[in-house]
């Protein structure tokens, strides 16, 4: 056996498999690690009170010595919004494209981590060495410009890392992705050892429409436009924003910017050069008053039909200084994430009713993906050409139509690892296996509580938003005995003054239940208050087939 075969690179995925989202990779080789990617995800429905879901960094910390950097391929929240959280566990050397670094100082400097982060600025085309990982950055085309895919050589060859793509052969900042490179890796020796690729649009056919046509759709739109024209669009989508400022440009209407990411993203962009319009276009949103409607376009927050966002509070009527009237168009330039549909379909709705014009994905072309449709994922395959293939970017049903297709281009079916979180991944010059299983999932965020909310939290809040809750206070006293009380109190079961005799019912059951104790001479709290909630269970499912959480409270004097 040669010393080649012997040779071992280990891939393990913390995120972005099985899921879409909270993006990130550890590749091993020999004792250094890499870092690629460290994003966030939203949370789910049934995920009540939590803000944000990032990984579980525990794999990272226990070997946080050998981490010799992290590489970033785009600035989207997915791939860099759990860094700060990151950033509070390890410190080493984060290294990304100018727009990628500059979206992640406004987040590092809201957690005060800027001045101990050491940010390494490269360009696409460029090559940095991290530790003994030698990385090449590779331009592609997404939603948000400056973005990469990663080549990180080792020595069994380079593993590609094509991060979110699409090929757009009409950019609108006129940049094509570096097929070249592509092909490069794909056909020098000794060859791609592995891709790992975006599976987000696998169930699409043929390819993702180019972002020049919704600058015409938005043209279109413009001309048409006798009134006010809101706008609203992913803060991040610095193309589509450039696109929409062009066209208030070219019709002389001046140009307002509402929602707090939306103003902080184009400050940054247009600080270092991604978005250009003149300065006397740009108005302050108070000062629109003073403007006529046929000479004015706002810029917002609130595709997505979040509930404090900028569009969603001017079609509820409660936005500070805009809302909106008859006559209105609004454009929502933006598909609605899975998830979002409903709140997506309530603002529209709410839109319509104000007056407004609507114009949105389902009826017209103001909205493209920036994810790569099947015939693009085929091109990727077949410019890298890869010995290994493994689908990232999606969940399990989209992993798995990639890897279908991956065969259909001649990727060998046993040379394709569908990988799960925590998969230990590792590549050999004759085979692509699981050798182990690390910590990972999901950590999530609540305010300043990182990792305290778990499954037992959730349930207790799901119980609470279903069906209440019933608190029993009882003072007793060092005997045991009852001194006042029970007295029922409830929050989100029932209003109390129209169940007066369930309460009192309820009441009596439990001073029953407590007599009974008192008689036996219990004076265990912990059996006192088993004896509460098994009193009030089943009496309480029976009447109303209600199950609300019962919360006993003693107090001793």
């Amino acid at each position: 056996m040669s010393q080649k075969n012997n040779e071992a690179v280990r891939m393990i995925p913390l995120g972005g498999v099985g899921q879409i989202g909270k993006n990130m990779m550890v590749l091993e080789y020999g004792d250094e690690m890499l870092i690629i990617d460290s994003g966030v995800m939203f949370p789910e429905d049934d995920q009540l009170g939590i803000d944000l879901v990032i990984p579980d960094f525990d794999y990272v910390k226990k070997n946080k010595d050998k981490i010799k950097g992290i590489v970033l391929t785009h600035g989207h929240l997915d791939h860099i919004g759990a860094l700060p959280f990151l950033l509070k566990e390890i410190n080493v050397p984060i290294y990304g494209t100018k727009l990628t670094l500059g979206l992640l100082e406004g987040n590092l400097k809201e957690h005060r981590l800027m001045k101990s982060s050491r940010l390494k600025v490269v360009n696409a085309g460029s090559t940095v060495q991290v530790g003994q990982f030698k990385v090449d950055y590779i331009k592609v085309n997404h939603s948000l410009t400056d973005t990469c895919a990663l080549a990180i050589h080792t020595p069994l060859g380079p593993i590609v890392y094509a991060s979110d793509f699409k090929f757009d052969q009409t950019p609108v900042d006129g940049e094509v992705a570096d097929f070249h490179k592509l092909a490069e890796l794909g056909h020098s020796e000794p060859g791609v050892l592995a891709l790992f690729s975006d599976s987000t649009n696998v169930e699409r056919k043929g390819y993702t429409m180019s972002e020049k046509v919704v600058g015409e759709t938005i043209d279109d739109i413009f001309y048409r436009a006798t009134n006010r024209i809101i706008v609203a669009t992913f803060a991040s989508n610095i193309h589509r924003i450039q696109q929409i400022l062009d066209a208030a440009v070219k019709y002389d209407r001046k140009i307002a910017i509402t929602g707090r990411s939306m103003t902080n993203n184009v400050e940054i962009a247009r600080r270092l050069g991604y978005i250009n319009v003149p300065d006397d276009m740009i108005v302050d949103i108070r000062d629109m008053g003073h403007i006529a409607d046929d000479e004015t376009v706002i810029i917002t927050t609130g595709s997505q039909g979040e509930p404090m966002a900028a569009l969603t509070r001017m079609a509820r009527g409660d936005h500070y200084h805009i809302n909106i009237k008859n006559g209105d168009t609004v454009v929502i330039s933006a598909s609605a994430i899975p998830g979002n549909e409903k709140f997506v379909g309530q603002t529209i709705n709410q839109l319509f009713e104000r007056g407004a014009n609507v114009i949105y994905e389902d009826v017209s072309g103001v909205h493209v993906s920036g994810h790569a449709s099947q015939e693009e994922l085929k091109l990727m395959l077949n410019l890298t050409k890869p010995k290994y293939f493994v689908p990232t970017h999606g969940e399990a049903r989209h992993l798995h139509q990639h890897a279908a297709l991956a065969e259909d281009v001649g990727v060998p079916k046993e040379n394709t690892y569908i990988a799960e979180l925590g998969d230990v991944i590792e590549f050999r010059e004759d085979k692509v296996e699981k050798v182990d299983k690390v910590q990972a999932g999901d950590i999530l965020v609540d305010g300043l509580g990182i990792g305290d909310v778990g499954n037992i939290v959730l349930r207790d809040r799901k119980t609470l938003s279903e069906d209440g809750i019933i608190i029993v206070v009882v003072t007793i006293d060092s005997n045991g005995n009852i001194q006042s009380g029970p007295d029922i109190i409830t929050r989100g079961f029932v209003y109390i003054r129209e169940s007066e005799k369930l309460i009192e019912d309820a009441t009596n059951r439990v001073k029953d239940a407590l007599e009974e104790c008192e008689e036996k001479g219990i004076t265990e709290w912990s059996v006192l208050k088993k004896t509460i909630k098994n009193s009030l269970n089943n009496y309480i499912y029976k009447q109303i087939k209600r199950n609300p959480m019962i919360l006993p409270i003693i107090m001793q004097v």
